[in-house]
């Protein structure tokens, strides 16, 4: 994250990016341009899902198969530890297949081990897979820091049939984090901030960010419903393309602002640990909305929508409704850590301004499910 005020403008993107029904057949054949010894990896899951898939698809292409177990947390240590299977077995190019924490960790390995890396999303949680960046934890799942590279994979597929198949909480939680990137961008837009790739925004950056976002207020909804039932539909390509393609495209190169920086926070407290980071990303949305001041009727509406796509409107689904102070108080300092991009807001909040902020999401959220006819919001089942 760049510490100065940049002068150009830098739009980033990956080499190529796949999509549709049925595109993890054509795994094989686009990797094989690429390496001569790819390493997947990934974990047991999706690998039992896919395999079949990857096996007929590789076989086609005369590339060679060799899985590599992921460990489930995309931490500095897990990077390193498949640098070295890379580098063992002289493999020249890795495949990040499945959610985003997988892909992180493949862009992580496939930079400390010097060979191109490739992104193949079995769901539509994040935007992780188009981007010069992952995020990484802590083994016990703790925010820890972005870290940057100096390229975005060579590759992008998403497979829409494997998206359709996901649990449909994948793809809301994707709506989630897609929606942020235009409320953030925005907030960017006239302002000397640094974008994620260390210049200022494009307005190629920041006109995705909003076009991601009007694609979602029209398919978000029917593309969660056809997952419901484990179909694909225009509305499903749409609503994946949002919040892959655009979305990162959209965040990368438009720049993030407090959204995140609170999801980064509501990983500091252990209450928040069974929300995906879209979902904690929505509680940052709500919460920048109103620490902007934004207008009443666009942050009720948000809400009200974001409520419908069923993700978490209220700190009672976070399970921090009824925290006091000190709770929230962690939550603010690591979303206002110096390297947070909340710093990159055209104004400068205090620590009170955005504790009192994430406390008014409460009644906000509220009367969203309210009037979505969703009911009291549950606080999350203990154990």
């Amino acid at each position: 994250m760049a510490e100065h005020t940049p002068s150009l403008r830098v739009f980033a993107s990956p080499g190529r990016y796949v999509q549709g029904r049925g595109a993890l057949e054509e795994l094989g054949s686009l990797v094989g341009t690429l390496g001569k010894r790819p390493l997947v990896l990934t974990d047991d899951v999706v690998r039992d899902l896919t395999g079949e898939i990857l096996e007929r698809s590789f076989e086609r292409a005369k590339v060679p198969l060799t899985f590599e177990r992921f460990g489930g947390i995309p931490t500095k240590a897990e990077s390193e530890r498949v640098a070295e299977v890379i580098q063992r077995g002289g493999h020249d190019v890795i495949i990040g297949l499945g959610g985003g924490t997988a892909i992180d960790a493949a862009k992580g390995a496939g930079d400390n081990a010097g060979v191109p890396w490739a992104s193949a999303a079995t769901v539509a949680s994040t935007d992780a897979p188009t981007s010069a960046l992952s995020v990484v934890y802590t083994e016990e799942g703790a925010f820890e820091s972005y870290r940057f590279y100096d390229r975005n994979p060579a590759l992008v597929v998403v497979d829409t049939q494997l998206v359709a198949h996901a649990p449909t909480r994948f793809l809301a939680a994707g709506v989630g984090d897609a929606l942020a990137t235009w409320i953030e961008a925005r907030a960017l837009r006239g302002t000397d901030a640094a974008n994620m790739v260390a210049g200022r925004p494009t307005r190629a950056g920041t006109t995705l960010a909003r076009l991601s976002w009007d694609i979602l207020w029209e398919s978000a909804l029917p593309a969660l419903d056809a997952v419901d039932r484990n179909l694909v539909t225009p509305d499903v390509e749409a609503a994946v393309e949002a919040t892959t393609l655009l979305s990162g495209l959209g965040f990368e190169s438009g720049g993030l602002a407090a959204a995140h920086a609170v999801h980064d926070g509501l990983t500091a407290v252990d209450q928040t640990h069974h929300l995906a980071h879209g979902e904690k990303v929505n509680i940052g949305s709500l919460t920048q909305l109103l620490l902007e001041g934004a207008a009443t009727a666009e942050v009720e509406e948000f809400a009200e929508f974001t409520a419908r796509v069923g993700l978490p409107t209220t700190l009672t689904e976070a399970g921090l409704g009824d925290v006091d102070d000190a709770v929230l108080d962690r939550v603010v300092e690591a979303a206002m850590a110096p390297e947070e991009t909340i710093h990159r807001l055209p104004f400068t909040p205090s620590h009170r301004d955005v504790r009192d902020a994430l406390r008014a999401v409460e009644g906000v959220g509220r009367r969203g499910r309210e009037r979505a006819g969703l009911g009291e919001p549950r606080p999350p089942e203990s154990g």
